[in-house]
């Protein structure tokens, strides 16, 4: 019996089919494994910075749903190189849990979350080889995103934000020729005093302001510096943001309502200031994709 075209395309369609449910298989498992540690992660003071981690597994997948083309093109189990990614992955989520005593919830939900992105990895290196793995690199390493930066790291990443929020904030209240006078993280304006604390870094919105910065970097641009460039700038916006921020509430709050500082605007409203953000992040992508399709003009 001759196999035609047509019969082998429908095979390779069955073959994919069952190669994706398993993999869809081995990932909901995964999350399915660490869904209590990050549930109690987020009953956290930390994790209410990381509201964005639920989407990041659905961004990884649509990402991964681009590229099926190429991770179908030739896929391959490959037991010797996807099995010792899972069995270290298993390793350290035992290992997590038995030493999880030791460690607060969000250096342990750190760990759990890594033990799961080291899982996928390794199942997706089982189910469709190393050569569809090298072709969607990124959209498993996204997956990155979901795991809580351990205390030490995340109390650093605040701090910088907290001091870099605080000297964009004296830049804007020099510009902005308000009468005051700095003591640290103190701004002492005519009628209040402001204090850039902790939680005023903005850590949450830099986070999501980074992701998006790496996101859009992906999907854009084609050089490594550009998108690493794009990321440093997500940064120092997001500073720029929050000392806009600062400066806005403060200014509200001495010279119209005194209670601004303890309104849902100062509370809830960093929204419109992450739209800020993304407005001012844009045209440095526009900049930067312009500045690639003159290079391959000038090439031509």
């Amino acid at each position: 019996m001759k196999i035609g075209p047509q019969q082998i395309k429908l095979i390779m369609k069955e073959l994919s089919t069952g190669r994706n449910a398993l993999f869809l298989l081995f990932a909901t498992v995964a999350f399915m494994m660490a869904f209590a540690p990050i549930k109690a992660f987020y009953a956290t003071e930390m994790g209410g910075y990381y509201t964005h981690i639920v989407l990041i597994p659905l961004v990884s997948l649509y990402l991964l749903y681009l590229k099926r083309t190429e991770i179908l093109a030739n896929p391959k189990y490959s037991l010797t190189s996807g099995l010792p990614v899972l069995i270290a992955a298993v390793v350290l989520f035992i290992g997590g849990w038995m030493l999880c005593t030791d460690f607060d919830k969000n250096n342990f939900a750190s760990l759990i979350a890594l033990s799961v992105v080291i899982f996928v990895n390794g199942a997706f290196i089982l189910i469709y080889g190393l050569q569809a793995y090298r072709a969607c690199l990124f959209p498993l390493l996204f997956l990155i995103f979901i795991i809580p930066a351990p205390t030490v790291i995340m109390n650093g990443m605040i701090h910088v934000l907290q001091v870099g929020s605080t000297e964009f904030t004296n830049l804007l209240f020099m510009a902005s020729g308000v009468p005051f006078v700095r003591d640290g993280f103190v701004f002492q304006l005519p009628n209040l005093s402001v204090e850039v604390a902790r939680q005023c870094s903005g850590i949450r919105s830099a986070m999501a302001i980074f992701i998006v910065a790496i996101l859009a970097g992906y999907l854009f641009l084609k050089s490594t510096w550009k998108i690493i460039f794009l990321a440093v700038c997500a940064v120092l916006i997001a500073m720029l943001k929050n000392g806009i921020r600062i400066l806005t509430l403060s200014l509200l709050s001495n010279y119209v309502n005194p209670q601004i500082l303890q309104s849902s605007l100062h509370r809830e409203g960093g929204i419109p200031f992450f739209i800020v953000a993304l407005v001012l992040l844009a045209p440095i992508l526009f900049f930067l994709i312009r500045l690639e399709k003159k290079k391959v003009v000038n090439r031509a």
